[in-house]
């Protein structure tokens, strides 16, 4: 069966452009050329690919099936604003931009949203990563079910409201925690403690929060407002303000949060 989508430029060459291009590749589709503002990381993009790279918005290959823009949110309407004639199929990667950013830029468009966390140097596997799109035009929307089925068994169609409410859990439940394994490894530095220590009760609590519902496992002094640790672990805290007013609130929304279950 004949690919709908055999050519892509990737517009971005940072961690999650790296990961969706190598997959891409791996599955068969072409990447015509790589992107980025900086030589260094399309180089080095671009290589892993075989392929041609530009750092020139002006030299992008106009004869692709599909452009995937995967930069950051700000950098997308600088790159749009320099493109002088109008694109092709195009989608972005974002999670809280709408996808009639392309309006006034492209012909088609819409969204290609794979949510996971995403670093350069560490492969992850496609086939469970859950890839939402969007997109307004039938043509599209079919090309791009068929070409996300092709690296994942997660595809769903979501609209731009929904999404932006999905990445906005997702910075909760991801950056904000990895944030607090942050806090936890400079809180056990400080005491020459090893984070090691951490590591089985990081996997534990993901893989309670994957098996039960995550407000009935929840534990610890919080739940069930024990003042007397509280004040204690408060108190170990004095000389990192902001680490103590963290502490202090995100307790408060754990004990109301199970006060009105």
């Amino acid at each position: 069966m004949r690919k709908m989508i055999q050519k892509i430029v990737m517009i971005g060459a940072g961690n999650l452009a790296t990961q969706l291009s190598l997959a891409l590749h791996e599955h068969g589709i072409e990447i015509l050329q790589v992107y980025s503002r900086t030589a260094e990381s399309a180089k080095e993009l671009a290589g892993k690919l075989d392929c041609p790279f530009t750092t020139s918005v002006r030299k992008i290959e106009k004869n692709a099936d599909l452009y995937v823009f995967a930069v950051s949110d700000r950098a997308l309407q600088e790159i749009l604003d320099k493109w002088s004639v109008p694109i092709g199929n195009s989608v972005h990667t974002a999670g809280s931009i709408p996808a009639d950013i392309f309006e006034n830029y492209a012909e088609n468009y819409g969204v290609f949203y794979p949510l996971q966390t995403f670093s350069k140097e560490r492969k992850v596997d496609f086939s469970d990563i859950p890839v939402c799109l969007e997109s307004d035009n039938f043509k599209l929307r079919t090309d791009l079910i068929e070409l996300a089925g092709q690296i994942s068994k997660s595809v769903h169609l979501i609209n731009s409201e929904q999404r932006k409410q999905l990445h906005l859990a997702a910075v909760f439940t991801c950056n904000f925690t990895n944030h607090m394994y942050s806090i936890g490894q400079k809180l056990l530095a400080e005491k020459n403690v090893d984070y090691e220590l951490l590591k089985p009760l990081i996997l534990e609590t993901a893989q309670k929060a994957l098996q039960l519902d995550p407000v009935s496992a929840q534990t610890g002094p919080a739940v069930r407002f024990d003042e007397e640790i509280m004040n204690s672990h408060e108190k170990a805290l004095k000389d990192s303000p902001v680490f103590q007013k963290l502490y202090r609130f995100v307790s408060e929304s754990i004990y109301k949060m199970h006060k009105g279950k």
